[in-house]
């Protein structure tokens, strides 16, 4: 079995450190040079394992001071609910809004995209078939939160006015609502969570490192007649989120 690259080595080693007590939160690390000769790497190795560390939250770098133990960031929850898609509006601007902060997101959409036939299998349409593909950053308090990308079959939403999710009348809104405007009442969505691990490019979304756990969300939205309608993949980065899940429960009649 190979080793890891040697930064991931220093930076476990620097990790393991900080968190028996070593360097007190606000201290001072050693320079990069003195760590370099410490662990018998070059500089270029420290530096990434420092920078690492950084975006872990563990460091955090001051200019023209050094780097320096910071308090590790809270890992906050994200809750998925019924309940909050029955209220109606974004369910994530509602989350964050519970939790004090100012949800917000970027994105773009294509349409007349062929699906794939993962996408299709989803959607039970055919490979090929036209959708509007969304892709989305969420940010909370303009810090990356998750990302997404949706497919709609354009059969369903083509020459409405929601056609597009960002724009229109609608623009901003929750799926649920969206889709009740055309007269699709959505019942249901099943979700499959599953860990991954961050590729370059979501690691570069989301401010993380390459190969940093995420958890994948595929959601799909089905309507009254158990037609599937809208179907995506969320990305949330387990080192800032952890993702709980609320059920109602029936009470007897």
């Amino acid at each position: 079995m190979s080793r890891q690259a040697p930064y991931l080595e220093v930076a476990d080693s620097l990790r393991a450190r900080i968190l028996a007590g070593e360097w007190e939160v606000g201290s001072r690390l050693p320079s990069r040079a003195q760590l370099a000769e410490e662990y018998g790497v070059g500089r270029n190795v420290t530096q990434r394992a420092m920078d690492r560390l950084i975006v872990e939250g563990l460091l955090e770098g001051r200019a023209g001071s050094g780097t320096y133990v910071r308090k590790p960031r809270e890992r906050m929850r994200m809750v998925r609910s019924r309940h909050r898609e029955r209220r109606g509006g974004s369910p994530f601007r509602a989350d964050m809004r519970e939790q004090g902060r100012r949800g917000t997101w970027d994105s773009h959409s294509q349409a007349r995209v062929p699906a794939p036939e993962s996408v299709a299998e989803r959607l039970a349409i055919t490979p090929g078939d036209l959708c509007v593909s969304t892709r989305y950053e969420f940010l909370a308090d303009g810090q990356p939160v998750q990302l997404s990308q949706s497919w709609e079959p354009m059969t369903i939403t083509g020459g409405t006015p929601i056609v597009l999710p960002e724009m229109g009348p609608l623009a901003g809104a929750g799926v649920v609502e969206r889709m009740r405007s055309i007269g699709v009442e959505i019942e249901s969505a099943v979700e499959v969570p599953r860990p991954a691990r961050a590729t370059q490019a979501e690691a570069n979304l989301l401010g993380i490192s390459v190969g940093d756990l995420v958890l994948q969300i595929e959601r799909t939205y089905y309507d009254t007649d158990g037609r599937p309608v809208e179907t995506a993949d969320i990305t949330v980065p387990d080192v800032r989120w952890e993702v709980a899940y609320e059920f109602g429960v029936d009470r007897p009649s």
